[in-house]
């Protein structure tokens, strides 16, 4: 059975880029290894996910409930397990994946009271683990990048266009927030937290992707 690490963080963090150079130096040591990244845009399985960020079912966050909301991202990743990577996973050395059940524990929980964190996280991980059967992570890595760093590069990422962010990153408060909640599931559940930024400004790209080259060597 593969290992499955998984990298997560808000917005404008870098998981796209680190995926990419990651995914160079594993496949440089011919490694035994499958990359995944959700949502997975190319399935019709991300539909809902696709109009809830579009913001067809409301245009505000919190006008889909966390419930309901995570429940679009989870049925994506089981289509995404059961059709595409569950051989690889019984065969492979280690499967790498850009967000998994760890962005609903950000994203979602971010919508609810405080009091009622330890509720929806502990339903979070049944849900998904238990009931549906999904493989748990053996290690995430959590990009910490401030927010005021995040939005400059999300900026940057649409050529200034704001219109372009979705229902998510358009709401700096609410990104605040869920930075608040990616923390908190953390230490709740032993993420590891990599620092993204010094001093206001983003980190070299190597720089991070060592640190979470060691962290996948730790994991195997």
């Amino acid at each position: 059975m593969a290992k499955l690490f998984v990298l997560d963080g808000l917005d404008g963090s870098g998981k796209s880029t680190q995926l990419e150079y990651i995914d160079k130096a594993l496949k440089a040591k011919n490694a035994s290894y499958r990359q995944i990244s959700f949502p997975d845009y190319s399935q019709k399985s991300s539909s809902l996910v696709q109009q809830y960020l579009a913001g067809d079912f409301g245009k505000n966050v919190g006008d889909v409930n966390a419930y309901a909301a995570s429940s679009f991202y989870a049925v994506d990743r089981y289509a995404s397990f059961k059709q595409f990577w569950e051989k690889d996973y019984k065969e492979k050395d280690l499967i790498v994946a850009a967000r998994y059940t760890t962005s609903n524990a950000i994203y979602q929980t971010a919508q609810l009271p405080k009091d009622q964190w330890d509720t929806f996280l502990e339903w979070l991980e049944e849900y998904e683990y238990e009931k549906l059967g999904l493989p748990k992570p053996d290690m995430v890595c959590f990009l910490d990048m401030p927010q005021e760093v995040s939005q400059q590069l999300l900026s940057k990422r649409y050529h200034g266009d704001e219109s372009k962010k979705d229902v998510h990153e358009r709401n700096v408060e609410f990104l605040g927030k869920c930075r608040e909640t990616a923390l908190y599931a953390a230490e709740k559940f032993g993420w590891e937290i990599v620092p993204c930024s010094r001093d206001g400004k983003p980190l070299k790209r190597e720089i991070i992707t060592e640190t979470l080259l060691k962290k996948i060597e730790k994991c195997l």
